[in-house]
């Protein structure tokens, strides 16, 4: 797997809203991750990249973006909704600690959330040497 983009907490509390059991949502997560990372450098050239750090860039992508991933990886409606969540969740994690979660919030209501992992290389593909932001 090419790191973990969401954090445990993150993981349980979507869990706890979403209609999923919490054992599955990690599992989902993995799943979403491998072929987010896979496409990376396309999310690089083609997305607005708004945060990055050693442990995960955050991209905003058009609406329904998770829709044709999670059909793309066989999920349910209640699977993608909550994948989707999770991400949204940990860009407005990210947004709180970098005094930046209106501008995520305000963001997210035409927008769509992908945090991709980063495996501790830097946001630039190397090695981690500190963090980099493009905020918007």
């Amino acid at each position: 797997m090419s790191g973990e983009p969401i954090e445990g907490q993150i993981l349980v509390l979507t869990a706890a809203k979403a209609s999923v059991a919490p054992t599955r949502l990690p599992d989902l997560v993995d799943r979403a991750q491998r072929r987010l990372a896979a496409d990376r450098e396309r999310y690089r050239r083609e997305y607005e990249r708004v945060h990055a750090d050693d442990l995960r860039e955050a991209f905003l992508v058009e609406w329904g973006h998770w829709e044709a991933v999670g059909e793309e990886l066989g999920m349910t409606d209640r699977e993608r909704s909550a994948v989707r969540r999770a991400h949204e969740e940990q860009l407005l994690r990210i947004g709180r600690r970098t005094d930046r979660e209106e501008t995520f919030e305000t963001a997210l209501e035409i927008r769509e959330p992908v945090c991709i992992g980063t495996n501790g290389a830097d946001a630039n593909g190397g090695e981690p040497n500190g963090a980099a932001d493009d905020g918007p």
